[in-house]
């Protein structure tokens, strides 16, 4: 519902204080980053990352430059002129990653952007996160299946259960609780 692909069935949807509950998909002030890469084939890196400045990649020198500045931070400085099927699956991650840095929107909405990377690398890549959560005081909503990519990353966690939310609170707190069952049984704890 917050990247409008699913409508609202009851209340408003603000972000950074605007109403978007009527706001198409693409024109709200987003940006959403998939488990799937959503890599142009036929583009190569720069390219690929350059879509998240313009579209349309009419680019300025200082959009290269903020590029190549994106790059460095998830580690693939070098390359710019590879296509995604020269990378592994985490490089391909990485460079969406870097595509949704250069874009200047108040939300990041990621859906489990790393579950195909390595513990080390996963971490690495929620350090980066967070770190330019801080420098550009976004927003940004994680969905994962990792309960440590959570602890370690999260403010705020929600349980989702069947589709809803069966518990909402501080991260430490809701892992401490013994009062969602379903949430024991998700995380392979006995109930108490």
């Amino acid at each position: 519902m917050i990247a409008g692909f699913e409508p609202a069935m009851a209340g408003r949807i603000y972000i950074a204080g605007h109403d978007v509950t009527e706001v198409p998909p693409e024109t709200r002030p987003l940006t959403m980053l998939f488990q799937e890469n959503n890599l142009f084939a036929h583009l190569d890196v720069q390219t690929n990352v350059g879509l998240g400045i313009s579209p349309s990649l009419k680019l300025t020198a200082s959009d290269a430059t903020e590029i190549s500045h994106a790059l460095d931070r998830v580690g693939l400085t070098g390359f710019e002129e590879r296509l995604p099927r020269q990378l592994s699956g985490g490089e391909r991650q990485r460079v969406a990653l870097a595509r949704a840095l250069v874009r200047d929107k108040p939300l990041l909405l990621l859906d489990e952007p790393f579950a195909a990377l390595g513990p080390a690398l996963r971490r690495e890549m929620l350090n980066l996160v967070d770190e330019i959560r801080r420098e550009k005081g976004l927003s940004i909503i994680l969905v994962t299946h990792h309960p440590g990519d959570a602890r370690h990353a999260a403010i705020h966690t929600a349980f989702i259960h069947m589709g809803r939310v069966k518990a909402m609170r501080p991260t430490a707190d809701l892992f401490e609780a013994n009062d969602q069952p379903e949430l024991t049984e998700y995380l392979g704890h006995e109930p108490d």
